[in-house]
């Protein structure tokens, strides 16, 4: 029914069509990941909540800025011992300085 409305493009739906609404413009847009900055919508509107932080990484996901840590500080994530860490487990362990939170492969440089 979409596609009879809208159009096809090839394995997706297209904007046009018959009776293109501006509605389903934006939701297009949110598809592609266009947003009037240029940027992508959904990096440039959602941000993550942390909650109990129990399925968030503390390495993979962007909960601190705009980078994971995991690119933001690579030669620590290189040498972390506890890559698949959530941010839950890594404070029940200790974030603090000399925390057991931070268990690295080899000694840190100074």
């Amino acid at each position: 029914m979409l596609a009879a409305r809208y159009g096809e493009k090839p394995g997706r739906l297209a904007v046009g069509g018959r009776s293109v609404s501006c509605w389903w413009i934006e939701v297009s847009k949110i598809r592609d990941g266009i947003s009037e900055e240029g940027e992508g919508w959904f990096a440039g509107m959602v941000s993550r909540k942390v909650g109990d932080g129990l399925s968030t990484s503390f390495w993979f996901d962007r909960w601190v800025g705009d980078v994971p840590f995991c690119r933001r500080f690579s030669r620590p994530f290189n040498l972390a011992e506890n890559k698949m860490a959530t941010i839950a487990s890594m404070f029940s362990l200790g974030w603090e300085e000399r925390g057991g939170a931070w268990q690295w492969r080899r000694r840190l440089w100074a």
